[in-house]
């Protein structure tokens, strides 16, 4: 009876050696990303759409995390994420400057990338998106074309700090003042070009209803205003919002950055001369696929440069359905 005893303590054993490292099913465990924006807006909506797709086509499991409260809300969530175990963060950074520490301790623990907007000084593996500063001066392109006789110009935006937002900015009052390289303009400088007027920048730290009473302010204070230009997705429809209910649609040139539905709405009525366009979905799909072929020991998927672009486009009316159509396949 012992030798019996111990011969089926053997098999038992063996089992369960067998079984460690597997999922329920007997595949190999899969591994777990965590995808992270920066605010709460329907540009991570169809973010998000990408990375699950990603995480179906490559065998990931995704959790997607997004902070309503910015970078506080997104260390409580780096820590939630990190204590669970996670494979790798995708991470969009809120405020890059003072979260240099908790990306190295992101870094330390698991592997980290940066996607939408980068952080070059931290140990990020890759940053995924496109180059910020050249769809500003895109922007810029546009603003010339919506008001070719000059005029002045006020931009607007969640947070001034965030490195995406700084790019855009510099990129499009570069391209406004016809300079050949990147100048470095405090955010609320007023700049006077031979044509152009750049009043400054009015920040509403992802807050919706502030982002409209800022448009609201800078009719009033400037009645003769040519062109307002938002540089975050929200920013644009409540731009048109605060036009529209002026009276002012036509007169007050809009330009925008992204693909929310009220802006190509208006970009398809002629009331939004453009908007500079991102893929989303594609920084959420990249990111997964990147993360998960670490996770899977194939650092091939790095290059050289630590920079996969997704290239920015510009979106007018005669453009405008057929891009939406395609966005719809992606997301629905």
């Amino acid at each position: 009876m012992k030798t019996i005893r111990l011969l089926l303590a053997s098999v038992a054993l063996t089992l369960g050696l067998t079984q460690c490292g597997k999922t329920e099913n007997s595949g190999p465990k899969k591994p777990r990303i965590a995808y992270m924006g920066n605010a709460i807006a329907p540009f991570w909506t169809i973010a998000s759409k990408g990375a699950q797709k990603a995480g179906e086509e490559f065998g990931a499991d995704v959790e997607i995390r997004m902070p309503r409260e910015g970078a506080s809300d997104q260390k409580r969530m780096v820590e939630e994420l990190l204590a669970r175990g996670v494979d790798g963060i995708a991470f969009s950074p809120a405020d890059p400057k003072n979260q240099l520490d908790l990306m190295r301790s992101i870094a330390s623990r698991t592997a980290l990338i940066t996607q939408d907007s980068d952080a070059p000084d931290s140990p990020r593996l890759c940053f995924v998106g496109m180059d910020n500063y050249n769809a500003g001066r895109l922007c810029g392109k546009l603003v010339k074309e919506a008001m070719p006789d000059g005029g002045s110009v006020m931009f607007f935006v969640g947070r001034a700090g965030q490195l995406n937002a700084k790019q855009r900015r510099q990129g499009c009052v570069d391209e406004l003042l016809d300079r050949a390289t990147p100048g470095d303009d405090a955010p609320d400088a007023e700049l006077k070009g031979a044509k152009y007027t750049i009043l400054g920048t009015r920040t509403d730290e992802v807050d919706f209803a502030k982002a409209k009473s800022n448009a609201q302010d800078t009719i009033t204070r400037y009645p003769d205003i040519g062109c307002m230009v938002g540089l975050f997705s929200y920013n644009t429809p409540k731009i048109y919002q605060a036009v529209k209910e002026a009276n002012k649609l036509g007169k007050v040139r809009i330009i925008g950055f992204d693909e929310e539905d009220d802006t190509l709405r208006g970009v398809q009525d002629g009331s939004i001369y453009g908007t500079v366009v991102q893929s989303p979905y594609r920084y959420g799909y990249e990111s997964v696929r990147i993360l998960t072929a670490l996770a899977k020991g194939d650092k091939s998927v790095i290059p050289a440069s630590k920079f996969i672009e997704v290239p920015a486009k510009a979106v007018k009316k005669a453009d405008v359905d057929a891009f939406w159509a395609e966005l719809k396949k992606l997301v629905d």
